[in-house]
């Protein structure tokens, strides 16, 4: 929108020039914070010794220029040429290969000839199928395709790449709050699923991450229901701390409307083709993956008074992190909406950075960005480390100043927040949901037959229903303000049982009931199904008891 004079020139509205303004000076005190130095790092070293895999015709040139500085090994999927070379050829019509920077192995075998097997510190491969076919390929690794001036380039980094290297550690993991699994059940595996460099793995109950594959992305930690997985560099408290100043700067400066838009390098360059073209009240934050920050980051800087959150994409993303974000932007548009706050709130932009028309694109889009309503007053806390922490501290404050003051507000599938759907009559209270539970959101009624819920611990990662031996259990997602949430509510319960013999409660009446209809035929209770209405300790007693034996009973006298 301009406004024009009398003599045709046209002239930014007075806000349109406020915000511009307001957005130098939140620029300035954003790059005002200092660096952040990683608190661990991951080592890699490299020798050079480089391997080429690929047809004689691409292969050979290539690694000639490579041997000139570098070991080099050969492996050729079609047959030599037969000319003697300073470095080893070998025919290879299948080839494996995994690894890192420093640290590949490589198996290939011919027809007729032994396996070979090698290991290198650097890979250039040159084949119609890549041999790491993961979207975030591992440091070291270099498959630039077929174009000429692709593999020219390839070489020099490879060239580049002798020495030592590190990179931060950017992840940190919880396992005592993993929802994976327990006692060998699988539930979640959010993680592993998003991973495009395929550094997460299942590791029994827990999944273990190979550092020297992560690529920082941060995605592991942005679908985590738990937050067991966490990015770590730099921490979510450094990144809050930055957003509130950079929001209360624009804000203080006389700007309007903020937008906080998150971009990597590949979206700044794309950035950079705008010049002024991007609006003042757009404020561009930095990360080193647009992945790398979810529903809690975001919600806190909606509650510290953003109208907007918008994510640039520019296609060098893997297919499943765009997914991600797009259905946590889902889930807290549905929680906004329900507070009643006018949105929308959050944009997933698109572009292609090898299309012409990007900048055209980008500034439209910017143009579009997201003018939410934002909470009357913004919010003063601190982001934690805890990603639970964080998210309570949002939606409690985005709760207190809503225009709507729901109790409940139904959620998407897959969101890590609700209530269990629990059918009581085929429930025995067996506690075993109690046992696999990782975030304590079912506890037991401590030594009365009781199944308590919290609904604020529930990430519903779904361990519950799946270990439930009576498939009582359905997951509810919802977002709850009722103040009952935070409390253990009984969602079960029976009367005790107590063993026939000592008298010592040790299940309940439903239990043993269902003991009774289960186990009358099996062997060991075949005329004895009194053992199943005994505690442990009694039954073991009773069938160790020998019933051939003459007893002695001491008889008492009646009156």
């Amino acid at each position: 929108m301009t406004i024009r004079l009398s003599d045709g020139m046209p002239v930014a509205p007075v806000q349109q020039q406020h915000d511009a303004l307001a957005r130098r000076a939140a620029l300035q005190v954003l790059h005002a914070f200092p660096d952040v130095e990683p608190v661990a790092t991951v080592e890699y070293r490299s020798t050079g010794r480089t391997l080429v895999v690929g047809a004689a015709r691409d292969a050979l040139p290539l690694a000639e220029r490579l041997a000139m500085a570098l070991p080099v090994t050969v492996l050729l999927l079609d047959e030599p040429d037969g000319v003697a070379r300073l470095f080893p050829v070998h025919a290879a019509r299948t080839v494996a290969l995994a690894g890192w920077l420093g640290a590949f192995e490589a198996r290939w075998q011919a027809p007729g000839q032994p396996v070979g097997e090698g290991r290198f510190d650097l890979v250039l491969d040159l084949c119609p199928v890549r041999l790491i076919d993961s979207h975030q390929r591992p440091h070291g690794y270099q498959a630039p395709g077929p174009d000429g001036s692709a593999r020219l380039a390839a070489v020099e980094t490879l060239l580049e790449m002798v020495g030592d290297f590190e990179k931060p550690t950017y992840f940190s993991y919880k396992e005592r709050i993993c929802a994976h699994g327990r006692n060998g059940i699988k539930a979640c595996s959010a993680c592993i699923d998003i991973c495009s460099a395929r550094a997460i793995v299942s590791a029994g109950d827990k999944v273990r991450v190979n550092p020297y594959l992560c690529a920082g992305c941060g995605a592991c930690g942005t679908v985590c229901p738990t937050g067991a997985m966490r990015y770590a560099y730099p921490p979510v408290p450094v990144t809050g701390k930055r957003i509130q100043a950079l929001l209360r700067g624009y804000t203080d400066a006389g700007g309007a409307q903020p937008v906080l838009l998150l971009h990597d390098a590949s979206g700044q360059a794309a950035l950079d083709g705008l010049g002024d073209a991007i609006p003042g009240r757009v404020l561009t934050y930095p990360l080193h993956h647009v992945a790398s920050t979810g529903i809690d980051v975001w919600l806190a800087a909606l509650a510290y008074g953003a109208a907007g959150i918008s994510i640039l994409c520019t296609g060098d993303e893997a297919p499943q992190y765009v997914e991600a974000l797009s259905h946590q932007m889902q889930i807290a548009q549905t929680v906004l909406d329900g507070l009643g706050y006018a949105g929308p709130h959050f944009q997933l932009i698109r572009v292609d950075a090898a299309n012409g028309d990007t900048a055209q694109e980008l500034a439209l889009a910017l143009r579009h960005a997201p003018r939410g309503d934002a909470p009357s007053a913004p919010a003063l806390f601190h982001l934690s480390p805890e990603k639970r922490t964080t998210l309570d501290y949002a939606l409690d404050h985005l709760h207190r100043h809503a225009p709507l003051q729901p109790q409940h507000i139904g959620l998407p599938a897959g969101a890590p927040f609700g209530a269990l759907a629990l059918d009581r009559k085929a429930c025995s209270l067996c506690m075993s949901c109690v046992g696999v539970c990782p975030s304590a959101a079912l506890q037991d009624g401590q030594g009365t037959p009781q199944l308590r819920f919290i609904e604020k611990n529930c990430v519903q990662c779904g361990l519950c229903a799946n270990t439930c031996p009576e498939n009582a259990i359905t997951l509810a997602p919802r977002m709850s303000f009722a103040p009952e949430r935070i409390q253990a509510v009984v969602i079960n319960e029976s009367q005790p049982f107590h063993c026939i013999r000592c008298s010592k409660a040790f299940g309940t009446l439903h239990m043993v009931e269902n003991m009774l209809g289960r186990l009358a035929a099996h062997p060991a209770f075949t005329g004895n199904l009194d053992r199943l209405k005994m505690c442990g300790d009694c039954r073991v007693v009773d069938m160790m008891t020998p019933t051939d034996e003459m007893q002695v009973t001491t008889l008492r006298r009646t009156l």
